[in-house]
């Protein structure tokens, strides 16, 4: 274990540590270690760049905060975006409250809303079918702590931190032969109960297997710590690119695709809206509509491959058409059950981009109700 850095020497850094203890009331303690960080990088910033600032009245927009995000975005290699985006606002939620505890309100505006960069829209990521299947007998075929605990992530949908914090009971009995999985308090603050089957149960009794044998003493965990929580997230983390680099896969992957695979999985599936934000802890519609944003794009694919090669995925049955029965008006009639559903949905929803999502769903299955409609006049 790495020791922890000494504490740096500014005359401003007590003044930001006491801002950050009081946000911290209401944050959990990796947004913490975030906050500190950034203040971090920002206090080493003004020593190499500004070393007369000594305290908060000195502190101006230009050229401190300017400067500073100047020297971000020079960085080599980059920052991402979204790295970028987090330390601004970061440091702006610190200045916000030293603001409303100091008699300098002018710290609330150092960084403005405009400076945050907007982040582009990308739809989740989900492992491919070849991935998936190929990572699902690898992960069979050794049997080890790292491929039960990943498939537990696949079949479940839960995020690697709460996979981290299972407890060694999480398995819960809610009825003759049905089974769930507690999810404890995760990145939203949230717990929840996941539906699984006789497989995830299997998978949750070789993990308690794999407990009992590990030298550590008993915690209550599922899965144990070689020191932290954060040490054992690194270490299936490194588990996933050493499995991924010996099966020759080209991309590096990532533990939460696991979690993308599972809810698209789900929604393919048929499974409704309000079930799939409850399996996956969501607490917005928004962070839900990203799925629905992956079924659109397989909407358009289908649709496509249909107008190019009609019952592309139904094989050609055997008898004959005369002896099947008429079933275009039945289509007719469950597309416009479909449109009313999203319309329902949609009327619920506040402006925003999942209104906007549903809205053009609903003109696609618009302009498929009408083209079948043609064909019954035909």
């Amino acid at each position: 274990m790495s020791a922890r850095r000494p504490p740096l020497s500014h005359p401003l850094a007590p003044v930001f540590d006491r801002a950050i203890d009081s946000l911290s009331a209401a944050l959990n303690p990796e947004t913490t270690r975030h906050y500190r960080g950034t203040v971090r990088k920002f206090l080493t910033y003004l020593v190499a760049v500004h070393p007369q600032v000594g305290s908060l009245d000195q502190l101006r927009r230009d050229p401190h905060i300017l400067g500073w995000m100047s020297c971000l975005r020079s960085q080599a290699p980059p920052l991402a975006t979204a790295s970028y985006s987090n330390r601004l606002i970061d440091l702006r939620s610190i200045f916000q409250e030293l603001a409303g505890t100091q008699p300098l309100p002018e710290l609330a505006h150092l960084i403005r809303r405009q400076d945050l960069p907007r982040l582009p829209k990308r739809l989740p990521r989900s492992l491919t079918a070849q991935q998936d299947q190929l990572l699902e007998q690898e992960f069979l075929r050794r049997n080890d702590l790292g491929g039960n605990a990943f498939l537990l992530i696949r079949h479940t949908g839960m995020r690697i931190g709460e996979c981290a914090d299972l407890s060694y009971d999480c398995l819960r009995c809610t009825g003759p032969d049905q089974w769930a999985v507690h999810v404890p308090l995760g990145k939203l603050q949230k717990e929840r109960m996941v539906p699984v089957d006789r497989f995830v149960c299997e998978l949750v009794q070789r993990l308690r297997f794999f407990r009992s044998l590990d030298p550590l003493p008993a915690d209550g965990l599922l899965l144990a710590r070689p020191s932290t929580k954060p040490a054992l997230v690194r270490q299936l983390r490194d588990y996933l690119h050493q499995l991924c680099h010996s099966l020759g896969l080209s991309t590096r992957l990532v533990p939460h695709q696991f979690r993308h695979t599972y809810a698209t999985q789900m929604i393919r599936s048929g499974v409704s809206f309000p079930a799939l934000m409850t399996l996956l802890g969501h607490t917005s519609p928004d962070m839900t509509m990203r799925y629905v944003d992956v079924a659109l794009t397989d909407l358009r694919r289908e649709f496509d491959l249909a107008r190019a090669k009609p019952r592309h995925l139904v094989p050609q049955p055997k008898l004959s058409s005369a002896s099947l029965p008429a079933s275009l008006d039945g289509v007719i009639d469950a597309l416009l059950s479909a449109q009313h559903v999203l319309e329902m949905l949609r009327r619920a929803l506040p402006d925003g981009p999942s209104r906007t999502s549903l809205a053009r769903l609903s003109n696609s299955l618009t302009k498929i109700t009408t083209q079948a409609r043609k064909l019954t006049k035909t």
